[in-house]
């Protein structure tokens, strides 16, 4: 396996994609459901299984819905809960995002998620893209004590977000990480790839054609692929 100086995370949803990702040489993971969806929170069984067969470390997902990133006092304490029982089940880490209704980061339950958290790592997610002031909100999250931001630069993908993804670097001046994704693919890698930036996310995902086929379900599905991600890992030894 190729050894890089730069840390490659998978967002995944199954034990294969997690498995995949391993062997392609992915450095941790970030599990959890409904990708379709942006990501829901993940099962504790299916922690427990991943955590049987692949030995990097595994982050979840904390967001207990689709939708926006405004949660109501009942939908906190379900955040709440899945960090303890996913704590439970051997997460190395988390990732949540939370705003307020201008889209401002809730700085408030912010905290209160990561102490929640009893010192396990926390990663910011995408929910930062829909801030009006990425800038500042670099620097309320980091005074929040999470570990890094995940962020596209506030674009649709890391390739139109590039920009901003660098501005967002040098105002955390090594205070917090931000880590590139959205988009992020063997094929545009190299344009993303920067000196100052040290993480990326991507899902390295290929459509799977099932040999069974409904007209009332869809059949398909995608999985993580070890090719995408060993091919990735191999552009980014500096």
């Amino acid at each position: 396996m190729i050894e890089s100086d730069v840390l490659i995370e998978v967002v995944a949803s199954t034990v294969q994609s997690c498995m995949q990702a391993q062997a392609g040489g992915a450095a941790r993971i970030e599990l959890c459901s409904a990708l379709g969806a942006a990501g829901i929170t993940p099962s504790s069984g299916l922690l427990e299984v991943v955590k049987r067969h692949v030995r990097i470390p595994i982050y979840v997902m904390i967001r207990p819905r689709e939708g926006n990133f405004t949660y109501s006092h009942s939908e906190v304490e379900v955040m709440m809960r899945e960090i303890d029982m996913l704590g439970a089940s051997g997460a190395d880490g988390f990732v949540f995002g939370a705003l307020q209704d201008d889209s401002t980061i809730d700085i408030a339950l912010t905290k209160a998620l990561v102490r929640h958290c009893s010192g396990a790592p926390v990663t910011f997610h995408r929910a930062i893209d829909c801030t009006p002031n990425l800038l500042q909100a670099v620097e309320e999250i980091a005074a929040c004590g999470c570990e890094r931001i995940l962020t596209s630069g506030g674009k649709s993908n890391c390739a139109e977000g590039i920009e901003n993804i660098l501005a967002m670097v040098e105002k955390a001046a090594n205070h917090i990480s931000i880590m590139p994704g959205g988009g992020i693919r063997p094929e545009n890698f190299a344009a993303i790839f920067h000196p100052s930036i040290h993480e990326y996310h991507m899902s390295g995902r290929s459509l799977l054609k099932s040999p069974m086929q409904s007209d009332l379900f869809e059949m398909d599905w995608s999985e993580t692929t070890r090719e995408a991600i060993a091919r990735v890992v191999a552009m980014s030894v500096r």
